[in-house]
């Protein structure tokens, strides 16, 4: 195989192949280990079918959104001319699978969302946009990845964290990658001295795939930028730069072409949501091999913070059948849309600056990655750079909203914005700079 024949190009934060093939190897694989091993139901996951056969519109839907996946390819993978995911039946074997599984590194076939993946098509037809915006679905959706949570915080989860080349998290191309991602040494020795971790104990002193994915930076990684000047933004997080944008509505129809931002919806009508109206959102997006925790970007109070449930596997219609041509990074596609229906957490920082007073740090869960931790609690002091949560099982996209008062001179680190943005601004570093009214 040749040099470009082995590379394969990844979708925006790298959680799937940008090249579709490599994602339909990655299912047959997964199907043929479910076809020869069948096992019996997980309970959760036993729950979802009794779910989808007990409730005559779930049932309609998780029967239509397969028959509406077009017969011809890409979408029809398999050698008899069927679906790759054929029914909702072979849809639950194939989570079933995944409930005890890691995702193994791959060079080529990296697949950080294993669930996205199996609902890849369905989840674009018209059926599967109802389907999983409905409340029922999402409730069970989200226990399912709260179970699957548990195995990935336990010491069984430890097993993709080998050092095979090709499949190890902790191999030499891995850890190069991830060192190359922290803008660090072009190494694997760059991941020690980047992340803490033990790399002389098993498994580098990681106790669980989650604690892998959750790891630290050394202390001295990410200086804060300018700890003492309230008038420097810090970034909150480690990620690329996707979308600046100020005057932002209160209510926009955001299912558009564009994605407009919608603050009442952003917001789930918070009693701020009048606050931000005319304001500034920066908003971007995290890499899957990068840094998952979320940092204050400002220094002071937090005012309030609570994680709001919503969808996990939504994508906005613009991405769909229904627009004639479908993407298969439909969740990444889909980053402005995400920030009004899926799950998030809302951190509101009163500033110490009087210029910003109220801002709000937004973390947005897409597909598995939808678990918002929240580490601070209402009246708490932070300093800028201070951890404020983390994501759960990789990166997602996140949202920094200041009020209309707010005049802001972004910094992106000579990066363009936008989905094809390839290069992460280090967490802590200087994102935005406040014009002084003082």
């Amino acid at each position: 195989m040749s040099k470009a024949e082995n590379t394969v190009p990844f979708r925006v934060g790298e959680w799937l192949p940008s090249d579709h093939a490599v994602l339909a190897r990655w299912l047959d694989k997964l199907i043929a280990t479910v076809e020869k091993t069948p096992k019996p139901l997980h309970p959760v996951i036993q729950d979802f079918k009794d779910l989808i056969e007990s409730d005559p519109e779930i049932f309609m839907y998780f029967h239509l959104m397969f028959t509406e996946v077009p017969a011809k390819p890409p979408y029809n993978r398999d050698p008899d001319g069927n679906p790759q995911v054929r029914d909702y039946h072979h849809m639950l074997q194939l989570m079933n699978e995944v409930m005890t599984t890691g995702s193994e590194y791959n060079t080529t076939e990296l697949v950080g969302f294993p669930i996205n993946a199996i609902l890849n098509w369905p989840m674009a037809t018209t059926a599967g946009f109802a389907a999983f915006l409905n409340d029922k679905v999402n409730a069970q959706l989200k226990k399912i990845l709260n179970e699957w949570a548990i195995f990935l915080s336990s010491k069984d989860s430890l097993a993709v964290l080998n050092d095979d080349p090709k499949t190890g998290w902790l191999g030499t191309d891995a850890l190069t990658k991830m060192s190359q991602a922290a803008l660090g040494p072009d190494d694997p020795s760059g991941f020690a001295k980047i992340f803490k971790c033990q790399p002389d104990e098993p498994y580098y002193g990681f106790t669980s795939w989650d604690d892998f994915f959750t790891r630290q930076f050394r202390d001295d990684m990410r200086p804060v930028a300018s700890p003492d000047d309230d008038s420097i933004i810090a970034n909150a997080c480690e990620s690329a730069p996707y979308n600046w944008m100020q005057g932002v509505e209160r209510r926009s129809r955001f299912w558009i072409k564009g994605q407009p931002y919608s603050l009442e919806h952003m917001l789930a009508n918070d009693r701020f949501v009048d606050q931000f109206v005319g304001g500034t959102i920066y908003q971007a997006f995290l890499n899957a091999v990068s840094y998952h925790r979320w940092h204050s970007p400002v220094n002071g109070t937090i005012e309030k913070a609570y994680v709001q449930d919503g969808s996990y596997y939504s994508e906005a219609l613009i991405n769909s059948f229904a627009s004639g041509d479908p993407d298969e990074g439909g969740p990444n596609e889909s980053q402005g849309y995400l920030t009004e229906v899926a799950t998030r957490a809302m951190i509101f920082i009163r500033a110490d600056n009087p210029d910003i007073g109220l801002m709000c740090v937004m973390p947005v869960g897409m597909a598995e990655v939808s678990t918002c931790q929240i580490t601070v609690y209402e009246g708490q002091r932070v300093n800028k750079g201070d951890e404020l949560g983390m994501f759960h099982f990789g990166g997602s996209t996140h949202c920094l909203i200041f009020g209309p008062h707010v005049e802001l001179e972004p910094d992106f680190h000579g990066i363009k914005p936008g989905i094809d943005a390839s290069k992460n601004i280090p967490i802590n570093a200087r994102i935005a700079t406040v014009k002084s009214k003082h």
